[in-house]
């Protein structure tokens, strides 16, 4: 009972009623102690820098910059899978997937963050020329590439990938359709089309239903160019199926190749041969060590689509030649040109112009014609001397030909190879670059070609410029012609007494010329008229890149990648440059407004 009353007084008189508060006050300081630590620490928690929300605020701060680090950490990535086209692996890509997964999220933000908007704004309201091309990828869907080609704000030349397109069927229709549809998703549209370059397949090209057509009916001033270096190849095809013998040629360079590289073992042994062959060549000196020299290469296989593939079939047959002979016994025993190349190669630039381009193949035509007149006799002792090098016999050139069946004609065997077959095959490729470039000679380029700088404008020509100026009738008025007039005899006369304008080499040069020195803001419209010039492809190298781009993307082991995630990935993996420009920051400020975060930055 006296710990019950002695607790109620407790309870209802308080601590001064307790006895033993004396006791208590002795304990650990006493209670004055007890109150003036109690007090510091409530002085310390109310100074500012300790208050609650101070606290906390600093622990979200930490939070923040620790989830800052993590996500600039995927960023770079996913940079490096996109610019390596690595498989993006243990993500539903689905598109109503509900864990898409991280990568897949920040590769839309790298996307709609700047490789597309920086294209798009480069473009801007600007012209363009339109370049497509369509295959199948490994899961056999048809995919069409679209590439634009356009004059930046530097005055450079760019042609940039915007887009793969899964189509049904690749009937010109249905391309257009789709081409439409990703301009418009681009804010692009089809009046701003000013060239078209395809690889000259007959679902593009047809007079009535191909998509040039097509695209013609929706604006007559985007005008078609022939892929240049299709064109080129087509050429050597077309000679190689026409003439006998050459024909017969390169069925047996075919047949070789097919033998020797019909299995693993055959061509393992052409690789060693081919080593043992260049260290013996090094230790006895015959054969110099440079950077670039004695490279392990292999037979090349002939085909009618690949640009240069007769040249570096013939090619590597010659620097392999003693090794496959060694392959031929092998099986025997088991029981079982220049120019051209040159030219392809400089037709797949990018930033080459049509005037440029045109050029190329008139100089390739001519040194064609030269060659022929001269080029038997200075090719006459290479072929002796590659004889004498593997052993092969040789014919005397005075000698009485021998036909088939043995039987002796009454020509001689020079006859025989230099008329009958050199000059005749030699003629047979002039007929063929005289009909396939043909529009090199068109009105369009004459008049094109009066804006060449080059010779200190020496085919400057304002009558042939004002009548290109007609030709683009959405681009220039009846009030921009009279204005262009005045702004070509100008610009003519200013240029001719510029020392920086005396050395220029073609309309490339002088466009980026111009916007260094302000010229085209003085002289707008003859600016204009350059970068139409300067947008009309010349050869569609850069849509075969985004396809070989994407052969290396879509593999047999990621067969089921989503149309979406196979165009974004190409599309950063094609367009490093514009990739490499993409801020971090940028990325994270888009992938925090793509939906709502746990946490805010």
């Amino acid at each position: 009972m006296g710990q019950k009353g002695g607790k109620d007084a407790f309870v209802s008189q308080g601590f001064d009623t307790w006895n033993k508060k004396d006791a208590f006050r002795t304990h650990v300081g006493g209670v004055d102690s007890f109150h003036n630590k109690a007090r510091e620490k409530c002085e310390f928690l109310m100074r500012e820098k300790q208050a609650i929300n101070v606290v906390l605020r600093r622990q979200t701060e930490a939070e923040d910059h620790k989830y800052k680090a993590r996500l600039r950490v995927s960023i770079i990535v996913v940079r490096l899978l996109l610019k390596t086209g690595l498989p993006f692996r243990g993500h539903d890509e689905s598109v109503n997937s509900e864990n898409i997964g991280l990568y897949i999220e920040v590769l839309k933000a790298i996307r709609e963050t700047k490789v597309l908007l920086s294209i798009r704004e480069e473009i801007g309201q600007d012209v363009f020329a339109l370049l497509v091309d369509e295959s199948s990828d490994v899961s056999k869907k048809e995919q069409m590439a679209i590439v634009l080609r356009y004059v930046d704000s530097l005055g450079f030349v760019k042609e940039r990938f915007i887009g793969l397109v899964h189509v049904n069927d690749t009937s010109s229709l249905t391309l257009k359709n789709a081409i439409n549809e990703v301009l418009t998703s681009n804010k692009l549209s089809f009046s701003q089309i000013r060239g078209q370059g395809y690889d000259g397949a007959s679902n593009m090209r047809g007079e009535f239903n191909g998509l040039k057509t097509l695209i013609l009916q929706e604006i007559d001033t985007a005008f078609y160019v022939h892929c240049f270096a299709h064109q080129l190849q087509l050429v050597v095809v077309a000679v190689a199926k026409k003439h006998d013998g050459v024909s017969d040629f390169f069925e047996q360079i075919s047949l070789v190749v097919n033998v020797v590289c019909a299995s693993c073992k055959r061509k393992d042994l052409l690789r060693e041969q081919a080593r043992e062959r260049v260290q013996k060549g090094l230790c006895s000196g015959e054969l110099e060590t440079r950077r670039g020299l004695n490279q392990e290469t292999t037979l090349v296989r002939v085909g009618e689509t690949r640009w240069g593939s007769h040249f570096n079939t013939l090619t590597s047959l010659m620097q392999l030649f003693a090794d496959v002979l060694v392959v031929l016994d092998f099986v025997k025993e088991e029981g079982g040109s220049l120019a051209n190349r040159t030219l392809s190669k400089q037709l797949q630039r990018k930033d080459l112009d049509i005037l440029e381009a045109a050029s190329m193949v008139r100089g390739t035509m001519e040194a064609l014609q030269s060659f022929r007149n001269i080029g038997f006799a200075s090719i006459l002792p290479k072929v002796s001397s590659f004889c004498q090098t593997h052993e092969i016999d040789t014919l005397d050139m005075e000698e009485l030909y021998i036909g088939a069946r043995n039987r002796r004609t009454t020509k001689t065997n020079r006859f025989h190879f230099e008329v009958e077959i050199f000059n005749t095959v030699v003629d047979m490729q002039l007929t063929e670059y005289r009909d396939r470039f043909s529009e090199t000679s068109t009105q369009l380029l004459e008049y094109m070609g009066a804006l060449s700088p080059c010779d200190s404008f020496a085919q400057f020509d304002k009558s042939k410029l004002l009548k290109l100026g007609k030709l683009y009738k959405y681009d220039f008025d009846d009030s921009d012609m009279i204005d262009l007039e005045g702004q070509l005899e100008i610009f003519y006369h200013s240029c001719i007494k510029d020392e920086f304008f005396t050395s220029l080499k073609g309309i490339s040069d002088l466009s980026r010329l111009m916007v260094s020195t302000g010229k085209h803001r003085s002289y707008p419209l003859v600016y204009k008229l350059l970068k139409l010039a300067l947008i009309l492809p010349v050869a569609t190298a850069s849509v075969e890149i985004c396809f070989s781009k994407m052969k290396l993307l879509k593999t047999d082991l990621r067969n089921k990648i989503g149309d979406e995630f196979l165009n974004d990935a190409l599309l950063c993996n094609v367009e490093t440059e514009a990739l490499a420009k993409v801020e971090n920051e940028k990325v994270m400020e888009r992938f925090q407004k793509m939906s709502a975060r746990r946490g805010q930055i």
